[in-house]
């Protein structure tokens, strides 16, 4: 498809730099495209009136470190700055990283962190890091000195959390982002971007969900940088989605299978759990187990298998994520109901407003 379709015109002062608090104050749009009246604004507050008995929500509990990295690059005697954003754990010593600049970066050449001075030393306390692969898109590969949980600290020390660029070019990161950026239910770290459905959630809001008789399953999907990269391709079909890992145990896989036995629906807190149950689950819609690395990326005319129901905030345009939505209740009702929430002056991307979108009926042949 061309992605000049999946194009619309979004105010600046749409788009939210801080989250309302408390978190489940946001307002919530809900679309239904089987609906006379597709749209009808609500709140997050709401979600369990909105939902059936019997449902199960299923949220993503991977935990945002401290990814993004300033060091300098060490070529004999001379040195340069250099930003790195890790991505995707490779093992444990490589990350996958977007750097800047790219281009200047040789392999071989060893890239220091956490020190400002001009010399190639070992430091006390520095990170060191050897470029070992060099891909597309600034993408580099890096082997660090360190391993393991040793290296887990290091990061963690000396690492920055990576604010999406639509709010970190607008207002430095700040301790505030530390608690805001991170969902409440966050524990398997390894993620570079939040899940930003599940920022909504309290637990004044699990526990109406839970008085409802809704299920709550999590799973985790370790959100990496690629997920804020723009479609460059003019055709969909051009565009190479990053990989990302994610794991659905046997214990939810089973679960998550019962409940719709029993006639549940299964409801997606965020665009990442979509895409993993998406990649877990087979033409006969029953949901496997799973762990490795998904690239999904859903357009309009993928057959969904495993969700029904979508909670998700609002998305980029001409993103891979406006995209799945788009397939997920049709590309011209997306588009209706994304310029009603701009009419309605709700807040947009990581820390805005949120929507419940239900799913369409098929029309057309599944496709990749």
């Amino acid at each position: 498809m061309d992605v000049e379709l999946f194009d619309f015109d979004l105010p600046e002062e749409r788009i939210a730099l801080r989250p309302v608090s408390p978190r489940d104050a946001a307002r919530m749009l809900v679309v239904r495209p089987d609906s006379a009246e597709p749209f009808e604004d609500r709140g997050v507050r709401e979600l369990a009136s909105l939902l059936q008995p019997g449902d199960a929500l299923v949220l993503n509990d991977t935990r945002v470190i401290p990814s993004r990295l300033y060091g300098r690059r060490v070529r004999g005697e001379a040195s340069a700055r250099v930003e790195i954003m890790l991505h995707k754990r490779e093992a444990s010593d490589r990350w996958l990283a977007f750097a800047r600049p790219a281009k200047k970066l040789a392999l071989g050449e060893t890239v220091v962190f956490g020190s400002d001075a001009a010399s190639n030393a070992c430091e006390l306390g520095a990170l060191h890091a050897e470029v070992v692969g060099k891909g597309e898109g600034g993408e580099v590969e890096l082997r660090f000195a360190w391993s393991g949980p040793v290296l887990d600290e290091a990061i963690a020390r000396l690492g920055e959390l990576p604010l999406p660029p639509y709010i970190a070019g607008k207002r430095p990161t700040d301790q505030a982002d530390a608690h805001d950026y991170q969902t409440v239910h966050a524990r398997m770290d390894g993620a570079v971007a939040a899940p930003t459905a599940g920022l909504h959630f309290t637990p004044e809001l699990f526990a109406a969900l839970d008085a409802h008789g809704v299920s709550r399953h999590f799973v985790t999907l370790h959100v990496g940088a690629g997920t804020f990269l723009p479609v460059k391709a003019e055709d969909t079909r051009e565009h190479r989605m990053h990989a990302e890992w994610g794991s659905v145990s046997t214990e939810t896989a089973a679960a998550l299978n019962q409940v719709k036995a029993r006639g549940g629906r299964i409801v997606a807190v965020g665009t990442t759990a979509l895409r993993l149950l998406e990649s877990a689950t087979g033409e006969n819609g029953v949901v496997a187990p799973f762990s490795g690395d998904t690239a999904i990326f859903i357009t309009p005319g993928y057959r969904f298998r495993a969700v029904d129901i979508l909670m998700t905030n609002f998305h980029l345009p001409r993103s891979t994520l406006f995209m799945l939505v788009s397939a997920f209740c049709g590309l011209d009702l997306m588009k209706q109901a994304y310029a009603h929430a701009i009419a309605e002056k709700y807040r947009f991307y990581s820390y805005g407003d949120g929507s419940l979108l239900f799913r369409a009926e098929p029309t057309t042949p599944r496709h990749a």
